[in-house]
């Protein structure tokens, strides 16, 4: 865990990983979602919480869903939003990235939300702010997507409520999945009972199992029983080399079918990070059938996305008073 991810009282300075965050925090951000959930359904959709902040979307990599649900996220807490387009920005003309953040906190800013190609990145940026500056990792490389494992845990919640009760298997590229990583450290740490993983060898680490997960290559033995699908995208864009045959194979062996999820309980939810490949990881049946949450993913990531901008900010005022 980052050193800095927390202030001396515990409370979230920066939000970069859920490694190393205890239960009590995880439960805390689910709760203060839980209060800005309703918002969406207020004829004027808005608190006064961040009212005066200036924050920064500093997407280094494309993602729409993500992007968009920050600004969402920010300027329902009354945030003054700046989305930087880093193609068109002075790094591309030659000033460095820690040039440009000491631009961008000249201008007062108060905490920049960071998507970046390179593990690592967020981290990097966090050690290099100023220190009234929070900064939320919104996925980086192959290694942390904090947020989206919250917005998923908080969508498990609301359908199963008691975790230790829970069988969950996340099916898929996890190999090259920063939101599986992030997913299986939450799960663990709200002490869900069984974490499978289900996929090719592949596409699965070679130390998969230190994880403390089960580890299954047959769908149908990976999906027995289970209360919680979580299905992942291939990334194509990181694998390097032939890891897998063609598309229709995969999905033969590895897809989301109507069949395949009959072998799961009854009542199992599905679930999928997106952007969702139909006919490569999840028939459309599924993907918008009666047991799929995926557009309720989408949703609680507004509210997630508060509560983490909410607590973090919260906690660099806290401390900044106590400085003055």
């Amino acid at each position: 865990m980052s050193s800095n991810q927390l202030t001396d009282s515990g409370q979230l300075r920066h939000f970069l990983t859920i490694e190393g965050l205890k239960q009590p925090l995880l439960t805390e951000i689910m709760d203060r979602a839980e209060q800005f959930s309703g918002i969406t359904n207020r004829q004027v959709k808005k608190v006064p919480l961040l009212r005066g902040k200036t924050i920064f979307n500093l997407f280094f990599e494309n993602s729409t869903r993500t992007r968009t649900t920050f600004e969402l996220a920010a300027k329902r807490l009354s945030a003054d939003v700046i989305n930087l387009n880093i193609n068109t920005s002075a790094t591309s003309k030659g000033e460095s990235l820690l040039d440009t953040l000491h631009n961008l906190e000249a201008m007062h800013s108060d905490m920049f939300v960071v998507r970046h190609s390179q593990s690592g990145a967020a981290e990097f940026i966090a050690q290099h702010v100023a220190p009234h500056v929070s900064v939320i990792n919104a996925g980086d490389g192959c290694h942390a997507h904090p947020t989206q494992a919250m917005l998923d845990m908080f969508t498990i919640r609301r359908h199963k409520q008691h975790f230790p009760d829970l069988r969950v298997a996340i099916v898929g590229d996890i190999l090259h999945s920063r939101v599986a990583r992030s997913q299986i450290q939450a799960l663990s740490t709200l002490g869900v009972g069984e974490i499978r993983v289900i996929g090719p060898k592949t596409i699965l680490p070679a130390d998969t199992q230190t994880l403390g997960v089960h580890v299954y290559h047959d769908m149908a033995a990976g999906l027995e029983g289970v209360d919680v699908v979580i299905m992942l995208r291939l990334q194509h864009e990181r694998m390097q080399g032939a890891l897998l045959p063609s598309a229709r194979e995969y999905y033969d062996c590895f897809g989301l079918t109507d069949e395949k999820l009959k072998l799961a309980k009854p009542d199992a939810i599905v679930m999928h990070p997106g952007p969702i490949n139909r006919g490569v990881e999840i028939a459309s049946t599924v993907a918008d059938g009666p047991q799929s949450v995926i557009l309720e993913q989408v949703t609680h990531g507004i509210a997630i996305r508060m509560a983490v901008m909410s607590m973090t900010l919260g906690a660099q005022s806290e401390q900044q008073e106590v400085q003055a």
